[in-house]
C-alpha cells in the first residue's frame, strides 16, 4: 500500500498552559466554539485536503481524546485503507520509552508511516484554530523540490519570542530559523506544520544516512541541522485565521472571536467545513425570563438568565436571576440562581452554587483577558499573571 502523503497529528503534549482545562484531558481534547474540540479543526482540514490517513500522537492523559475520536467516523476517516489511527508510546522487546520530544515522537512511529511508503509527511500540531488547504502546501513543496517546507504566519512582535521564527530570501527560501528568540529578527513564525520528503527525514531522525545522531524536537534540532547542512527548506506563507489557544488567555480570545462576524473562522469559507462528534440532544430553550444577546448557545441548553458576549457549549443550564458576560461554560455546566459571572471559562459539568460571585468586574479597565478566572469541578481557580481584586467564590459543587 502506498499514499504520496499521509499525517501525523502531534496531540501528546501535557498542555500545563492550560492549568486545569488539561488537568485530566489532552490539550487538543479541550472544548471550543460551542461544539466543538480543538482537533476538529486540524483531522478536518485533512479530510477536506484530500489526506485520508492521519496518525494521532498521544501521551498525556489521553483517555478522553480517544474516546472523542473513536473510529473516525464523524471526519469521514473511518476507512478500510487508511483512515485515523491513535498512537500512544509503547513497550519494546529491549525498552520502552516516552515520546521525548516532536522529532522523537515521530521516529517512534516510523513502522507505521512505513506501512503506507509515502513520499512526503505531513506533520500537524494539536493545539491550533485555524482553516487551511494541505494539499496547496504540498503542491508548493513538490514545486520547489524541497526537502521540507514550513507553513508560516506574520504575528506582532510582541508576541514573536513565542514561536520559530525564520528569515527567507526573496524567493521564500529559509537561509535562518531560531526557535522561541529572545530577540526576534523578524515576525515570520512557524506554525508548526511541515511537509517533509520523507525519505530525506529519515536521515536526519537518526534512521538513514550518515546523521545518527538523535533528535528530539523539529524546531530546536532538525531544522536548524537540516539548514547548517545546506539542506533546501522553504516557507508557505498563510494569511487566513490562525490561533495558537495553548494559553488560557488565547483560548479564551478565540473563543472570542467566533461572536463577532468578521472574525468568526466558522463563518467564512463556508464550503471548508470543520467536522466534530457531536451529542443528539434537542434545541436549546431560551424562556421568557431570559436575555441572551450576542452570544453563541448550542443544543440541549436551558437558558432563565441574562447572557451578554458568551459561548455556551451543549447542556448547558442557567438559571433565572443570573448575569453572565464574556465567559464560555463548557458542556454539561450549571449556573445556579443569583449568581454573577465575568470573564470565566467554567470546565465541564462544574456546578456554580446559587448567589456565587465569579470574576472581576466588567467595569475594569485592563485588558480583558488579564482577568481570566477557571472554575473547575474541584474549585479549583486560576488567574492570570495579572491578578485581581474582589474576586468572590463563594461556592462551587459538582453534579
Amino acid at each position: 500500500m502506498q499514499k504520496e502523503c499521509i499525517a501525523m497529528l502531534l496531540a501528546g503534549g501535557e498542555g500545563s498552559r492550560l492549568g486545569n482545562l488539561t488537568k485530566d484531558r489532552a490539550k487538543p481534547a479541550v472544548p471550543f466554539g460551542g461544539k466543538y474540540r480543538i482537533i476538529d479543526f486540524p483531522l478536518s482540514n485533512c479530510v477536506n485536503s484530500r489526506i485520508d490517513t492521519v496518525g494521532v500522537l498521544t501521551q498525556y492523559q489521553p483517555l478522553e481524546l480517544n474516546d472523542y475520536i473513536g473510529n473516525g467516523q464523524p471526519w469521514d476517516l473511518d476507512r478500510n485503507d487508511g483512515g485515523v489511527h491513535i498512537l500512544p508510546p509503547y513497550q519494546k522487546r529491549e525498552t520502552s520509552d516516552w515520546y521525548k520530544g516532536t522529532a522523537n515522537a515521530i521516529k517512534q512511529n516510523i513502522p507505521f508511516i512505513r506501512q503506507y511508503n509515502p513520499t512526503y509527511l505531513l506533520i500537524l500540531s494539536g493545539d491550533h484554530i485555524y482553516k487551511m488547504d494541505y494539499s496547496k502546501m504540498l503542491e508548493y513543496h513538490k514545486k520547489k523540490k524541497a526537502d521540507c517546507t514550513i507553513a508560516v504566519i506574520n504575528v506582532p512582535l510582541s508576541e514573536a519570542s513565542r514561536f520559530g521564527i525564520l528569515n527567507t530570501d526573496e524567493d521564500g527560501k529559509i537561509y535562518e530559523f531560531e526557535e522561541k528568540p529572545q530577540k526576534p529578527k523578524s515576525t515570520n513564525a512557524s506554525m508548526g506544520i511541515y511537509v517533509f520528503t520523507f525519505d530525506k527525514l529519515l536521515t536526519y531522525l537518526g534512521c538513514e544516512g550518515e546523521d545518527t545522531n538523535s533528535a528530539n524536537d523539529f524546531g530546536k534540532h532538525i531544522i536548524p541541522r537540516m539548514l547548517s547542512k545546506g539542506e533546501t527548506i522553504y516557507a508557505y506563507s498563510f494569511e487566513g485565521y490562525w490561533k495558537d489557544v495553548g494559553t488560557i488567555e488565547s483560548l479564551w480570545e478565540s473563543n472570542m472571536d467566533l461572536i463577532h462576524l468578521d472574525s468568526n473562522i466558522l463563518y467564512t469559507n463556508t464550503d471548508w467545513k470543520i467536522y466534530a462528534r457531536s451529542p443528539i440532544l434537542p434545541p436549546h430553550y431560551i424562556s421568557p425570563t431570559a436575555s441572551v444577546k450576542n452570544c453563541i448557545v448550542s443544543e440541549g441548553c436551558y437558558i432563565e438568565g441574562t447572557l451578554e458576549d458568551c459561548v455556551i457549549f451543549h447542556g448547558v443550564t442557567v438559571e433565572e436571576n443570573t448575569l453572565i458576560t464574556n465567559s464560555i461554560l463548557f458542556p454539561g455546566s450549571h449556573i445556579k440562581k443569583g449568581s454573577c459571572i465575568h470573564y470565566a471559562v467554567i470546565d465541564e459539568n462544574t456546578a456554580i452554587a446559587e448567589n456565587s460571585f465569579i470574576g472581576s468586574s466588567a467595569n475594569k479597565t485592563v485588558l480583558p483577558s488579564k482577568n481570566l478566572v477557571v472554575i473547575s469541578k474541584d474549585n479549583y481557580m486560576e488567574q492570570s499573571k495579572y491578578s485581581m481584586e474582589n474576586f468572590i467564590i463563594e461556592a462551587a459543587e459538582a453534579k
